[in-house]
């Protein structure tokens, strides 16, 4: 079954809603769902029936269980900070919100792990555990509002993952509740050893953009803070220079923790918001953080220091505290609030290349944005080929929408061609799915849904997701929020 018809609730079904959650736990009121319409992918936007706020696992079991005997679509919702519709209600439906669920449940130390609620803040973990030298190594640039089950749902990465892997790598296990409303344990329980037999279902849901149902405590695993980190700057007049450098980095046998790049509009914008004393004729600047035992580290920073110079860097400028550090790092994370300032809006890409096409894929762009006639500023992961590229329309004009639009899929398509993938750690969403059958096999396709009908066979969990073929918000005509 896929629900292929605008969904209609009744004020008896918001009754029994309110019932489970308690009235303060449940927004219907049109206005109050406008919050919810869409994620940070705005151009597609779709009012949920009715958004429910659990504050337990029991209670989200009650909920799912409720919408399964009334066929209702459920869409699990972290912070909507997602940036490719994965949270978007197409169809309408009872929006499960896990903003609620944010506690840090337990921390064992002896094990390097922490239990937490699907809501928790991904960056409250690292907080909680940094005076005993401990973190939670996956970083995304939104991680001091995204939830750690956000994370779980597309398989988050960031700035780190060159280093240390995405959520998939840091997650242990997980308690789900399926879309009948049984709840399930799958991977390595808090209680348990740190192996588990048999299938890695575990592994199989992450990144399922919650369509398999709705997780609600999450295991993850700490890891030892690095003894040292040796942070550089390396400033250059062209962003071909600066994606070779990256190249010739890894080639020198340096896995550094993190190599990220910004161009020059980019830039230019950041230091209007933050200042941080970036040049603003330069035509990129590429971040290099070294970290790890002290011993050889500073031998790491000159070799970066000489490939940085050996690719006509203008100069390469090396943190000289940590309070300068954190500044540099604030300013790349804070780049996409930044783009307010030159633009109503913009599209996020999130397409992976090798990183020897990294020179290519930047001229790509160029070349885009003087088809399409619209600005594209590039930040993005250098070190594992993650682009950002971020198109700026105005959404009040529609012919901008549609230039955006067709730009980022020619952005994508070049990605695909060049031997890489349509995303690295957005997911797929509403946003990408005409792009599953240029990437993947019929056959890869129906093993995918195959597996999802095992743990959805209704298709029930986040529809309209991923998979050619599902309706778009546009296929539907306005409707009513809740029937009399």
């Amino acid at each position: 079954m896929q629900i292929d018809r605008p969904v209609t609730i009744s004020s008896q079904m918001v009754d029994a809603l309110c019932a489970i959650v308690g009235r303060e736990g449940v927004i219907y009121g049109e206005e109050e769902l406008l919050v919810y319409e869409c994620d940070a992918y705005t151009i597609e936007k779709q009012l949920p029936n009715v958004v429910v706020l659990p504050r337990t696992t029991e209670e989200v079991a009650a909920v799912v269980k409720l919408c399964a005997e009334h066929q209702l679509p459920i869409i699990p919702r972290g912070a909507g900070t997602s940036l490719s519709g994965t949270v978007l209600a197409v169809t309408g439906g009872v929006m499960i919100a896990l903003t609620r669920m944010n506690r840090i449940l337990e921390i064992d130390y002896r094990n390097r792990r922490a239990l937490v609620e699907a809501g928790c803040v991904n960056a409250w973990v690292t907080n909680a555990v940094k005076s005993r030298g401990l973190l939670f190594a996956p970083d995304p640039s939104s991680q001091g509002a995204c939830t750690i089950g956000g994370n779980v749902a597309t398989n988050s990465g960031g700035p780190h993952t060159l280093k240390y892997g995405v959520t998939t790598n840091h997650v242990l296990g997980f308690e789900m509740v399926l879309p009948d409303g049984e709840i399930i344990w799958l991977g390595t329980r808090p209680d348990g050893g740190e192996e588990v037999d048999g299938y890695d279902l575990r592994g199989a849901v992450i990144g399922s953009e919650g369509m398999f149902g709705v997780v609600t405590r999450v295991l993850v695993r700490l890891i030892r803070a690095p003894q040292m980190y040796k942070t550089l700057l390396g400033v250059f007049e062209s962003v071909d220079d600066a994606s070779c450098t990256v190249s010739d980095i890894i080639a020198a046998g340096m896995v550094p923790g993190a190599m990220e790049m910004m161009d020059q509009l980019i830039t230019q914008a950041i230091e209007a918001a933050y200042h941080f004393g970036f040049p603003l004729d330069a035509g990129a600047v590429l971040i290099v953080e070294l970290d790890g035992l002290a011993a050889g580290l500073e031998r790491q920073a000159e070799r970066v220091i000489e490939i940085c110079k050996q690719n006509r860097a203008r100069e390469v400028r090396v943190a000289k505290t940590e309070q300068e550090r954190m500044d540099l790092w604030k300013c790349r994370k804070r780049a996409f609030g930044a783009i307010g300032r030159l633009s109503p809006n913009f599209l996020t890409q999130d397409g992976v290349v090798p990183r020897s096409k990294l020179p290519e894929m930047m001229r790509f762009i160029r070349a885009c944005s003087e088809r399409h006639g619209l600005r594209i500023p590039n930040v993005f992961h250098a070190g594992d080929g993650n682009i950002h590229p971020l198109v700026l329309y105005d959404e009040r004009d529609p012919d901008q929408v549609r230039r955006a639009l067709a730009a980022g899929h020619d952005i994508l398509s070049k990605c695909v061609e060049l031997g890489g993938s349509v995303t690295g750690e957005h997911g797929i969403g509403v946003e990408k799915i005409d792009f599953m059958e240029k990437q993947f096999s019929k056959d890869d396709l129906d093993a995918m849904r195959t597996l999802r009908r095992i743990f959805d066979p209704e298709n029930r969990c986040n529809p309209h997701k991923m998979f050619p073929g599902s309706k778009r918000c546009a296929d539907f005509a306005p409707r009513k929020q809740i029937a009399a």
